[in-house]
């Protein structure tokens, strides 16, 4: 009896140490352990830092000019993301329903991975979630597919025009290092 109660015991505190190690796991995927209080700004901040130092700046005046630079091509880069659907599948909706809970709290999520930090909502893009959702034809289909790889093509031209505006300001070995960390081709 005595063995069976120090098993049970044993059993009874790596359950609870994994249900605590797993809550400590989700709270760091939601917010870096800050209780899920996500702050795109400081987010934006850490990342400005990080590319300031990889590629070496060591002026603020030269920063300044970069970091303006940068950040049109990491608003576009964004954008482009978002403007092919966002994640989740089309518009950023999950695929598959949202398992019983409310309409307007899905499209909500929709929006959310859409917009905000993830980049502007695609209008094109949402026009043809909404057409595929109701089944709409396929002349109506192709039509709104028409333009949203429209809407893609010139985003696309506008990150090559902001690409090539950091590229100009960039020694060959920052432009190396941006290359590297996916702000440029």
């Amino acid at each position: 009896m005595k063995k069976l109660n120090q098993v049970l015991a044993l059993a009874g505190i790596a359950v609870a140490l994994g249900l605590s190690t797993a809550q400590l796991a989700a709270q760091g995927r939601r917010g870096g352990g800050n209780g899920g209080n996500f702050d795109p700004a400081q987010f934006q901040q850490r990342m400005m830092d990080r590319y300031k130092e990889a590629l070496e700046v060591k002026s603020d005046d030269e920063w300044k000019v970069i970091s303006e630079r940068i950040e049109k091509v990491s608003t576009i880069q964004r954008d482009l993301r978002s403007g092919r659907g966002g994640f989740g599948g089309p518009g950023g909706r999950q695929r598959g329903g949202n398992n019983g809970g409310d309409q307007a709290a899905a499209d909500a999520g929709g929006r959310q991975n859409r917009g905000g930090f993830g980049g502007e909502p695609n209008p094109n893009v949402e026009a043809l979630q909404k057409a595929l959702e109701a089944k709409a034809s396929s002349e109506e289909i192709k039509g709104k597919l028409a333009k949203v790889r429209s809407s893609i093509k010139d985003k696309e031209a506008n990150l090559v025009k902001a690409q090539d505006e950091l590229r100009k300001v960039l020694s060959v070995r920052q432009e190396a290092t941006a290359v590297l960390m996916g702000l440029l081709k």
